[in-house]
């Protein structure tokens, strides 16, 4: 595929995002930036979470690794599933009946300032870090394919896309963003759909032919019943649940968006709706997974290897949707692509920004800032947040290589969603009064043991391979410290 058409096709989506944002953000303030003068459609914000949630790892990430997991990630999705409704039935109602902009408040109304903080800290670094990888895969994949070619380093195309990111998000935020997602929803399953048609035409394989052929796949094996291993059928299910809790239901970035609905009803019948189709949607990347396997064993293409001989899995997707399946299919995934990553990545900008501006400057709660000052300082934190994420992106870039990224967003994920889920357990399922000053050291301590333990599990633990899981074991060492922390207030208060 020529990189001018490449980088062409690119342009021209992006100017169509900024039609969007100067359609949508007339006459925005502050209302419309954080909640969307809770005006927003239920459809289009259920439409637009799919490229939200997705992401470009899921885009890249998903399909590589059945070539490691089989199609065992519908595991983790059966388990999104079920987190969904607790969020349906037990996050939103508390949400909406406390008239929330930032989620994080709940904290400082349940336990005071220090919990609030630590919440809206571990969102900033949470949703930093997992932006940052998920822009470093996109990223480069199109550095790659288009911008190697011209000897542009890839720090000079990153800092591109994150400049065109600010161009459509700074002013609306919320309220552009509800039709920009949906705009790259429809993308990104064009691009999925596109890419199984294209193995199924140069396969000879009708409907029938594609379930069959994943039938007898090598690639078929949903569920792990090997209860050591890491992707052990039951903590995948369990892991998935709380991963869909704490990285939506807990999450700024997707909570904002419900909570600029008219009413609770719409934000329902949004989650609702989302649940089944993300359900869809992440069975179609998986059977995509693997029928790029078996189109390459039927072709006889030979993969890219790593330094250590191995199928690097996250180039197998791009590489054969750019080289094999012809020009259309070719744009259909790089848009896809596009819509899958920027949607995920510029959402996250708004959100960031929402959440510090209130969680940390107090907007919405003090009257230490006027109309004008609010609209200045978000404006530069918003910048400051598009910085910080070029960083990250950078540092990441450089500093880790992984075949299957989908599985190091998880873990990271692991980390730094724990300490939350504690946190809002202990705030919905006791009555408990704790002491403020001590849940940010409490918050960090949990995520630190995790880390040790997830590192030296097989040695300790007689070859048991702690996976997503250890999301579990997080968030259960923040509430059960907190419980400690209630037993032990009075001593700790002296």
């Amino acid at each position: 595929m020529s990189p001018i058409l490449f980088f062409t096709v690119i342009v021209f989506y992006f100017l169509a995002l900024i039609i969007i944002s100067r359609i949508t953000s007339r006459k925005a303030d502050s209302n419309s930036y954080f909640i969307g003068n809770k005006q927003s459609p239920w459809y289009l914000v259920a439409f637009g979470m799919l490229s939200d949630s997705l992401s470009g790892v899921t885009y890249i990430s998903v399909p590589g690794a059945v070539l490691s997991q089989s199609l065992t990630y519908l595991q983790v999705v059966f388990g999104y599933f079920l987190g969904y409704f607790i969020i349906v039935y037990v996050l939103l109602p508390l949400y909406y009946r406390l008239n929330l902009i930032s989620i994080y408040t709940y904290l400082l109304q349940r336990f005071g300032p220090n919990a609030q903080k630590t919440g809206a800290f571990f969102f900033l670094i949470s949703r930093l870090l997992g932006a940052g990888g998920r822009l470093m895969l996109a990223i480069g994949v199109m550095q790659l394919f288009i911008f190697d070619q011209y000897q542009i380093p890839f720090a000079i195309t990153a800092s591109v896309f994150i400049g065109l990111m600010l161009l459509y998000t700074y002013k609306g935020g919320i309220k552009t963003l509800v039709y920009t997602d949906a705009f790259q929803s429809l993308f990104l399953i064009l691009g999925v759909t596109l890419s199984i048609y294209a193995i199924a035409s140069q396969l000879d394989l009708n409907v029938t032919g594609i379930v069959q052929t994943m039938k007898n796949s090598q690639y078929s094996k949903v569920f792990e019943t090997e209860w050591m291993k890491s992707n052990f059928w039951l903590k995948d299910i369990v892991s998935g649940a709380l991963f869909t809790v704490a990285m939506t239901g807990l999450d700024q970035n997707m909570m904002q968006k419900n909570l600029s609905m008219k009413s609770l009803k719409e934000a329902q019948k949004n989650m609702l709706w989302f649940s089944f189709v993300m359900l869809i949607i992440s069975s179609l990347f998986v059977s995509l997974g693997a029928l790029l396997y078996e189109y390459a064993d039927a072709k006889n293409i030979a993969l890219t290897l790593g330094a250590d001989g191995k199928i690097v899995t996250d180039s197998v997707f791009p590489t054969l949707a750019l080289g094999n399946f012809g020009t259309f299919t070719a744009l259909a995934f790089i848009i896809g692509l596009t819509a899958a990553t920027f949607s995920s990545a510029d959402s996250v900008l708004a959100t960031l920004t929402t959440s510090f501006c209130i969680d940390f400057l107090g907007f919405g709660v003090t009257q230490k800032y006027n109309d004008n000052q609010q609209k200045n300082i978000r404006h530069m934190v918003h910048i400051g947040f598009a910085i910080s994420l070029l960083l990250v992106i950078i540092l990441l870039r450089y500093g880790i290589e992984s075949r299957a990224t989908i599985r190091l967003i998880l873990a990271m994920a692991s980390l730094t969603y724990g300490p939350l889920i504690g946190l809002f357990a202990a705030g919905l399922f006791t009555n408990n009064n704790f002491n403020d000053r001590w849940i940010p050291f409490i918050c960090f301590i949990s995520p630190l043991m995790c880390f040790i333990i997830n590192k030296y599990d097989k040695e300790w633990l007689g070859g048991y391979d702690f996976g997503n899981e250890i999301i579990l074991v997080n968030g259960l060492l923040t509430f059960l410290f907190l419980l400690i922390l209630k037993l032990k207030k009075n001593e700790f208060s002296n």
